[in-house]
């Protein structure tokens, strides 16, 4: 959530910054709510000195012209009745800007190239070369289900659409993925938590994924209700909420496994086959808390983080600044990491790492102390993927796939696999 101080001092070059996030963002209403709050302050306050000067006109008449009191009391109780309903009035009106507050996206930060979509967006850097293939490469489910290891029509049978099974070598290589991960993060400071899967709507508010995205989540009927959840980011940056840290810890390092769930309400006829866009996938996710001077380069180091993965795994990617247009709800910056599907014969994003700045840790309330004793501040908080693990594994099966049908295993992953060096159709 934006800072109202900041926003009400600076609000033409907020609207202006926000524009360039969506030019169909309506901020009139806001803009008329603002206007309407200058308009009372400035009423209270002056309705406020006439009643002080009121009252001091009282005491001085009280001793010369005692009979003079009815007249002033008469217009002291007026000017009082008008604070009151002003003051009313006031708190309704900043009531509603904080609920549109809620509704409105971070601000983009100075470094974000403007743009209006993903055609904007901006290649920052690649590694690695587009695999070599003496055959037509397949795609992700028809690799699968050649293997008979991604069975689609059981999972509908079971829960409809946009669920799979995985099974035999293809359920351990997504098991493998996701030790592998963990593993790589935790030597590098990570510190790893495996959070609830249900929260909370103050904690979903809390990240940005409510209000506003409240059709895109699974909730329960129960009280309290209880939100299924739809990245680990969301438990884990609560995991502090309403603390205030010390300084000397942060930055904070956490990484964590979860599975995710997800409605899609907005996603209608998009990827709907194989394991691109499902209601329920695997995530390994990072979350760092920083100080405000050091969040853009604890993101240039999440990101390399979440590459590293790529490239331990040998797969061709690039990284792509995203342009205000196409950025996340919470987020100030992000880099998005594009991992190379030969199948598809397309990039496609397995990573995208945030900045959300003071957006998030303002809704959840984490603040720190840069030293003993100084007042607390609110910090910055950072998350990405690290990676997205079924997207992984399509990588994998795109990208190491054989002509006879067979993939063979990434050297990185063959301890994690038992040694087993390749997947050969069951």
């Amino acid at each position: 959530m934006l800072d109202l101080r900041y926003v009400a001092q600076n609000f033409d070059a907020v609207v202006a910054r926000l524009k360039a996030r969506s030019g169909n963002l309506d901020l009139g209403p806001f803009q008329k709510l603002f206007t309407e709050r200058r308009e009372l302050y400035v009423s209270v306050e002056g309705l406020s000195a006439r009643r002080n000067a009121a009252n001091d006109e009282m005491k001085r008449k009280a001793k010369e012209d005692p009979k003079a009191l009815d007249a002033l009391r008469g217009d002291l109780r007026a000017v009082s009745q008008e604070i009151k309903e002003k003051e009313a009035r006031l708190k309704e009106v900043e009531e509603e800007i904080s609920r549109i507050l809620l509704l409105i996206p971070n601000i983009p930060h100075e470094s974000v190239p403007t743009g209006a979509s993903e055609q904007d967006n901006v290649v920052t850097r690649t590694w690695g070369e587009k695999p070599d293939f003496l055959f037509t490469p397949r795609q992700h489910f028809e690799i699968g289900e050649k293997l008979g290891m991604l069975d689609f029509e059981r999972a509908a049978k079971v829960s409809g659409s946009r669920f799979t099974f995985y099974k035999a070598a293809l359920a351990r290589l997504e098991r493998a993925l996701v030790t592998f991960m963990i593993d790589v993060h935790t030597q590098k400071g990570y510190t790893e938590l495996l959070p609830p899967y249900l929260v909370l709507r103050e904690t979903m508010m809390g990240t940005g994924q409510l209000p506003k995205f409240e059709d895109d989540a699974f909730k329960t009927s129960g009280d309290p209700e209880r939100f299924l959840i739809p990245t680990a980011e969301v438990p884990v940056t609560n995991y502090h909420s309403d603390e205030i840290l010390e300084g000397g810890q942060l930055p904070l390092k956490y990484c964590a496994f979860s599975p995710c769930f997800r409605a899609e309400a907005g996603a209608a006829g998009r990827d709907t086959r194989g394991l691109i866009r499902q209601h329920q996938f695997h995530k390994v996710e990072l979350v760092k808390f920083a100080t405000p001077e050091t969040s853009l380069s604890e993101l240039e180091g999440m990101t390399d983080d979440a590459c590293d993965i790529l490239r331990r795994l040998g797969l061709h990617h690039r990284v792509m600044l995203l342009c205000t247009g196409d950025m996340g709800f919470a987020a100030r910056k992000t880099f998005d990491i594009e991992v190379w599907l030969p199948g598809q014969g397309a990039y496609r994003e397995i990573s995208s790492c945030s900045d959300c700045g003071d957006f998030q840790a303002r809704r959840a309330k984490i603040r720190y102390r840069a030293q003993k004793g100084d007042k607390p501040q609110l910090l910055h908080t950072l998350n990405g993927s690290g990676l997205a693990v079924g997207r992984t594994s399509i990588a994998i099966l795109e990208n190491y796939q054989r002509e006879d049908g067979s993939v063979a295993i990434p050297d990185a992953l063959v301890p994690y696999m038992g040694g087993l060096k390749e997947i050969r159709p069951l």
